[in-house]
């Protein structure tokens, strides 16, 4: 997993893409949040956002 994210920081810094930063850690967020919440109390909340 570290090998890949040295990989696509690599890639961000010789391609000068910084702007897929955010992106990237919203997806990883949103993500991160829907596995953790689907089986709590949270998920019946989070049908409107999926």
């Amino acid at each position: 997993m570290w090998q890949a994210l040295k990989e696509f920081l690599l890639f961000l810094r010789q391609e000068k893409k910084w702007w897929l930063v955010p992106l990237v850690l919203v997806l990883v967020l949103l993500g991160v949040l829907i596995v953790f919440s689907s089986s709590s109390a949270l998920a019946p909340f989070m049908y409107p956002f999926a």
